[in-house]
């Protein structure tokens, strides 16, 4: 699905730039990857990837909040970093295609029928995670600087 779908079908729509939900929603992400760390340290590694998915998507979020902008799919907030950030040169395609990966995979432990997480794509996810998340704080910081 494009970015232009993505609008036309309203899973992204425009509204007001809210700076106190971007805040909110790293707060969400920090959370959530303390958690993935936690199962990861108990060997839950399901739930530790799934955790540290969830902390990347929240870790996105302020972006989309900052830029008014509200998502309603997974896909779409994706798409919307890849064509608005990543294709100018203001954030890795890297970064966004692990996103994408890793909601494929978070898809997978959670709805597959033969999945099971294995420690070292655990481990891959929690260090995904925090790169992200240290890329989507370098992003909005700069964007701080330029105001």
């Amino acid at each position: 699905m494009n970015l232009e779908e993505c609008f036309e079908r309203r899973l992204l729509r425009r509204d007001r730039p809210d700076a106190a939900k971007a805040e909110r929603s790293l707060q969400v992400s920090a959370a959530k990857l303390e958690q993935a760390e936690r199962s990861y340290s108990h060997q839950l590694y399901d739930a530790c990837l799934v955790l540290a998915y969830t902390s990347m998507f929240h870790a996105a979020r302020p972006i989309l909040f900052r830029d008014g902008i509200i998502e309603k799919s997974h896909v779409c907030l994706a798409e919307y970093l890849r064509q608005e950030y990543s294709k100018k040169g203001l954030i890795s395609e890297g970064y966004v295609n692990s996103l994408d990966r890793m909601r494929t995979d978070r898809h997978e432990a959670i709805y597959g029928l033969e999945t099971s997480v294995t420690g070292t794509l655990a481990d891959h996810a929690i260090n995904q995670c925090r790169e992200f998340i240290g890329a989507v704080k370098k992003l909005i910081s700069n964007e701080r600087t330029l105001a």
